[in-house]
């Protein structure tokens, strides 16, 4: 046949991945032209592209008016792919200006040819979800609860309502995928697993449930059908393509998991609000993997199996591929050339093969003679070597951690607490006074804690080794934490049991996320090495700045432990030169038993001194940096220091007016936390600064806030060091000497 006597087709996006193999199905029987935006990428060659924007009606007339003059009147079908999608899951004006608006001006302008057919991509997730041996048909109700599936509805309506003579088909398919993946949401699940993430090993939704996917060879065979037989086929036909006999969600990890590890993939089941939140820390905070949203949660349990009984009477069609059966070869496609498949998938390749993407960024570079990226780019890759040879020759660490955690599993046997049964008088004191369990009772809840808590902290110590696993030190800090609140808690009978605690606590905190540096710390506010916030003289997180912190913090500990220890029944009694009470009791005694402190829960005095450990910790850590690298760490070592320190001052304030007397231990604990709100004052408010100015220049706000950022304009330096006069340091750090413009 001539290519003049061929019958037309028109296909709209016709550049897409699906509409490019539209093109070149079809391009042997019909005269092939395609509509899309004048933009990259365009049609194939075996079609021509005439550029159009759908949603300006000029823009579709002069488009038909070239489609008349080129081609004539008569036109077979439309295939019409063009529509708007958002991964957001929130509702957007283009659905309307695109899919709905778009799709009703194309076809009232193709209703001055002698149009045959109009075909319109509607969407299997039309309909709503049903369960497992409920097939959905074509008559099944919709179910418009997301903005691009409410689209679709809405675009079917109208087509019905505005169709003439021609043929309207409404097709509906499955997930589309083909051997090489090209399934954004399938692509994604399986680089989870492919990568072993721990997003790959959960899940929220009902894993016996699954969705109905799609071929792109079949769905090209259907569609080629239902041009074919256009004169035959009903006025109004919707027809749904898919496979019927969908794979369950389980099952498609267990394959997923089979073939490319060699493993029966577990899935646990999570709670829907924990994985919103997992998505949202993702997003918002980690920035790893921005694909995920909350809405997806929100259908994770959806179940779409389909009743093919449309396409088989009137098409002669059923599905000649299944998932399962595709899914290997996909996954072997994957495996030996991951770089190739996650670009092709428009995945991040540099997770996979990062000589790779190195190569492909240099000879990009050296293409486009941009000097600058190459340098940037180079310099990343320098970092990131850095940084994996710091986290290997920082592995000591974490052995040390893993033994810390065992000499905490093993110090009940050597306390003797699982079964301590005598007490000195002062516990016993306390636990009448305070009505607490029996001191036997704590003696033994502490040493359990302490067993499973150590081998704990042992095991994720060696999860820690392994590059990428931040999340464990992270999970090892918060059990430093625990063991800083546990004898508090517990109400530890033993000192020697505190004191092991407390110290174990510290060290496991300073091991896991001090001295190796936090995880998690974004490359761009580390590889900026400036320290001077841009409007200031001076960087505002020196050490020099911050040891006045540390030592008051070590004397605000140290004070603290002696009220802790009194409070909690290890000592008989506190030291007071000064005051007296009204009771037999010194100022200092009646103070920290008074019903004042017995309305905290825990021993007051320990709490001020967890507080006092956390300000010298915070006070270590970080670098010069750390006001725009660790924003997060800034603002809470400023909660501690300023409105606690001020809440501290106010108790010891109202201590003659609601107690009757002073305690002199206190007092000294309030001057030292008095003294370091001046000193915090200036890194909070640089804190501060950075994160208006980073947040006006686009960047996201809280992944800023807890990963950190680069900041144009500051500059590397610094006035104050070692041998500044402690005046000097005294007089800046109080001051604030910085411009508060921008």
């Amino acid at each position: 046949m001539e290519t003049s006597d061929k019958p037309v087709v028109v296909v709209t996006g016709s550049s897409g991945y699906l509409g490019a193999a539209v093109v070149k199905r079809l391009h042997e029987n019909y005269r092939v032209v395609g509509l899309d935006r004048s933009s990259p990428p365009h049609p194939p060659h075996q079609a021509e592209c005439i550029c159009f924007d759908i949603t300006d009606p000029g823009s579709v007339d002069k488009a038909l008016a070239r489609l008349r003059l080129a081609y004539g009147d008569r036109i077979a079908a439309c295939v019409h792919l063009a529509a708007f999608f958002d991964l957001s899951g929130e509702d957007d004006p283009a659905y309307d200006a695109v899919t709905l608006e778009g799709s009703k001006r194309l076809l009232k302008g193709l209703q001055d040819f002698e149009l045959e057919q109009f075909i319109f991509t509607s969407t299997m997730l039309a309909h709503a979800p049903t369960a497992p041996g409920d097939p959905i048909d074509e008559d099944a109700p919709f179910d418009p609860k997301l903005p691009y599936r409410a689209s679709k509805i809405r675009t079917e309506s109208m087509l019905r309502e505005e169709n003439g003579d021609e043929k309207l088909v409404l097709i509906r398919p499955a997930g589309i995928y083909d051997d090489d993946g090209h399934s954004t949401f399938l692509a994604h699940q399986i680089s989870r697993i492919y990568e072993k993430r721990l997003s790959g090993k959960v899940y929220p939704g009902d894993l016996s449930r699954g969705q109905a996917f799609l071929h792109l060879d079949d769905l090209l065979d259907a569609l080629e059908r239902i041009v074919d037989r256009r004169q035959t086929l009903p006025d109004v036909f919707p027809v749904l393509l898919g496979e019927a006999d969908p794979i369950p969600f389980g099952e498609l990890q267990r394959l997923i998991g089979r073939e490319l590890h060699g493993e029966d993939w577990v899935t646990w089941n999570v709670p829907p609000a924990a994985a919103k939140l997992g998505a949202w820390a993702e997003n918002r905070i980690f920035g790893e993997d921005a694909f995920i949203r909350a809405w997806m949660v929100d259908i994770s349990s959806d179940h779409y199996e389909l009743d093919l009984s449309q396409a088989k009477e009137h098409l002669g069609w059923t599905p000649k591929h299944s998932l399962r059966h595709d899914m290997p070869l996909m996954l072997q496609k994957l495996k030996d050339d991951p770089y190739h498949w996650y670009k092709d998938n428009g995945l991040n390749a540099a997770r996979v093969s990062a000589a790779k993407v190195e190569q492909a960024t240099e000879k990009a570079a050296a293409e486009e003679k941009d000097e600058s990226v190459a340098e940037q780019q180079s310099a990343a890759r320098e970092h990131d070597n850095h940084m994996r040879t710091m986290h290997f020759q920082m592995l000591w660490v974490h052995w040390l951690v893993a033994t810390l955690g065992l000499w905490l599993a093993t110090a009940p046997s050597v306390f003797g607490t699982f079964d301590q049964t005598e007490f000195s008088a002062a516990v016993q004191r306390v636990t009448e006074d305070r009505g607490l369990w029996a001191a036997s009772m704590r003696s033994w809840l502490t040493a359990w804690n302490n067993v499973f808590t150590g081998l704990a902290i042992t095991a994720l110590a060696f999860f820690s080794m392994k590059p990428g696993n931040g999340w464990a030190q992270w999970a090892n800090a918060a059990l430093g934490v625990w063991l800083l609140a546990a004898p508090l808690v517990f109400w530890t009978p033993d000192p020697a049991v505190y004191a092991n605690d407390t110290l174990i606590g510290a060290l496991v905190i300073a091991l896991t996320i001090l001295i190796p540096m936090m995880p998690g710390m974004a490359r761009e506010g580390m590889m900026d090495d400036g320290d001077i916030p841009p409007g200031w003289t001076y960087c505002p997180s020196t050490y020099v700045q911050r040891l006045p912190i540390i030592a008051l913090g070590v004397v605000g500990f140290l004070l603290s432990r002696i009220l802790s220890a009194y409070q909690l029944g290890h000592v008989d009694g506190i030291r007071e030169p000064f005051f007296s009470s009204p009771s037999n009791l010194n100022g200092s005694e009646y103070i920290v038993t008074s019903d004042v402190s017995k309305a905290w829960p825990i021993a007051d005095g320990g709490l001020g001194a967890m507080s006092y450990m956390f300000e010298i910790l915070m006070g270590v850590m970080g670098s010069r940096m750390r006001w725009r690298t660790m924003p997060w760490m800034v603002a809470l070592f400023g909660i501690v220091v300023g409105p606690l320190g001020v809440i501290s001052i106010y108790f010891i304030i109202i201590q003659p007016i609601a107690i009757g007397t002073y305690c002199t231990i206190c007092l000294l604990a309030a001057a030292a936390m008095l003294i370091m709100i001046p000193f915090s004052l200036d890194e909070i408010v640089a804190m501060m600064q950075f994160m208006v100015w980073n947040t006006r220049r686009g960047r996201p706000f809280w992944r800023a806030f807890f990963r950190g950022d680069a900041l144009p304009g500051s500059s590397k330096g610094g006035t104050m060091g070692f041998d500044t006069p402690p005046r000097e340091i005294a007089r800046q750090s109080a001051r604030g000497s910085l411009s508060l413009g921008p």
